[in-house]
């Protein structure tokens, strides 16, 4: 079987190492070593000024949104997971969808002007499968109407633009350490942001709303990491320079064999972290004879983002002809490390053998 991904797990014996020192201690939770240990080195690593480490990737979406005080209506893709869409709408806040730009796949700057209204008080959009949005453009944008910027960059670990880490653009950035993801801590996300002021009222947020001890400065909830998730992200830390450089030779071998089928278009200046390999057909039919065919072999690929968000039951549907071409005829092949080049000529033979 070859599923989409698969998860990196370190010698279990290296795990075990790290999480003896939480047996040692009983410190399970409630921020303990190896979450601060984690901060300090992801800091390093990616080179940004703020991190606040929760545990999963969806909570700090709804945590930005709260400690934003964001009210009224939040401009957002529909081509994106579910969690970007109903996060807002969990908040209490309602989503209008504007389309995508028909190569980078992320939201159309061009079109965001338009959708502005004097109930619009943020952008949240997505770095789809970890390729930047427009961010000069969207913070011009942001600046000239007073708006917030969030943004969903839970595909984005290692990511740079202009030689800057992603998670330092806009007024927060979140991010997903989920199992299926290039770093991890099985479950697990976190928040960033160039504010220490916000840092504060984001890690207030996410600890029940604590200042010490025994005072609360405002409303929180538990999104809290704990040590046991922590170790696992200190075991994988350390291979992640392997795991980016395989990715990227397993992309090119992708490319090499499957030259008549368009991927995403990664924007210019980018240093790309190959988090996924999407190939995008002329139709849903097509994909869906295509995908039967490697499901009867036992491969696994998966439908990201399928389907379009405008489309949920519990949102108002907004037009947007792209992502309603893109998100029924967009297919992700399996990709991770420990994957063999037989394996992705067995994928890009029974593909092609289908066109």
């Amino acid at each position: 079987m070859i599923n989409v991904t698969k998860t990196f797990l370190p010698d279990q014996s290296e795990y075990q190492a790290i999480l003896r020192q939480a047996w040692d201690t009983g410190w399970i939770t409630n921020r303990g070593a190896l979450v601060q240990e984690l901060e300090e080195k992801l800091k390093t690593h990616l080179v940004v000024p703020n991190i606040i480490l929760t545990t999963n990737g969806t909570l700090p979406l709804q945590i930005a949104i709260k400690a934003l005080e964001l009210k009224g209506d939040i401009i957002t893709t529909a081509f994106s997971y579910v969690a970007t869409t109903s996060s807002i709408v969990w908040e209490g806040c309602k989503p209008v969808f504007v389309d995508i730009h028909p190569d980078y796949l992320t939201i159309d700057e061009s079109k965001i002007e338009a959708a502005i209204t004097s109930e619009t008080t943020a952008i949240l959009v997505t770095h789809v499968f970890g390729n930047p949005c427009d961010v000069e453009a969207i913070d011009t944008i942001a600046k000239k109407h007073n708006l917030k910027v969030i943004y969903d960059a839970a595909h984005c670990f290692g990511v740079t633009y202009k030689e800057q880490s992603i998670f330092n653009y806009g007024d927060v950035s979140t991010c997903s350490f989920h199992a299926t993801k290039l770093f991890h801590t099985g479950e697990g996300g976190a928040l960033f942001t160039n504010s220490e002021t916000l840092s504060s009222s984001l890690f207030s947020h996410h600890n029940f709303g604590h200042h010490g001890q025994e005072h609360f400065q405002g409303l929180g909830i538990n999104a809290k990491m704990s040590e046991l998730q922590a170790a696992m992200g200190l075991a994988v830390l350390p291979y992640i320079n392997l795991i980016l450089e395989a990715r990227k030779e397993l992309v090119a071998y992708y490319k090499d064999n499957l030259k008549l089928l368009p991927t995403i278009k990664i924007r210019p200046e980018t240093s790309w972290n190959y988090g996924y390999y999407p190939v995008i057909f002329s139709d849903e039919s097509q994909l869906l004879k295509i995908k039967s065919a490697l499901n009867a072999e036992h491969i696994f690929p998966r439908r990201y983002f399928y389907p379009s968000l405008n489309t949920l039951p519990y949102v108002k549907h907004i037009d947007c002809p792209i992502t309603d071409g893109v998100a029924p005829a967009i297919l992700c092949l399996p990709l991770y490390y420990g994957l063999s080049h037989e394996k992705i000529k067995r994928i890009c033979t029974i593909i092609r053998a289908q066109l």
